[in-house]
């Protein structure tokens, strides 16, 4: 089988006809599949506390990475190849790259906010994740 990437900007459409399951079995319903590809991502996304291992204080006297300029910012942005896929915000790099100066500055604002009060925006922990299958 044979896919564009048309089939990938349409957003993820389970194709698999069978997986294994946790327990090694061969799955063929379409919500047993999604149920077993939640799962196993769920154990390998995130994060699992353990109490074991315990926190070291850390002191942090000054920043860890030096604040980038916004001329850094536009440079790298220059640097990025275009008709590469758009991420959850569907915005293609091209039009990233057209508003170059203004959205350069824009972008570096908001990253230095987020530096400044160390914690990333929720949206940020969205992602897009599309298994590929091997076949042989």
């Amino acid at each position: 089988m044979h896919w564009g990437i048309n089939d990938l900007k349409e957003g993820y459409h389970s194709r698999a006809l069978k997986v294994k399951d946790e327990k090694g079995e061969l799955v063929a319903d379409r919500h047993r599949i999604m149920a077993s590809w939640r799962n196993y991502f769920s154990q390998q996304l995130n994060e699992h506390e353990d109490n074991d291992v315990k926190q070291a204080e850390i002191t942090i006297v000054e920043p860890l990475v030096p604040e980038a300029s916004a001329f850094e910012f536009e440079l790298a942005i220059g640097k990025v190849k275009n008709h590469k896929s758009p991420g959850i915000d569907q915005i293609p790099i091209e039009l990233i790259k057209a508003g170059c100066r203004t959205i350069c500055y824009a972008i570096h604002k908001l990253i230095i906010s987020i530096q400044n009060k160390e914690e990333l925006p929720e949206e940020w922990n969205e992602s897009i994740i599309l298994p590929i299958y091997e076949f042989c």
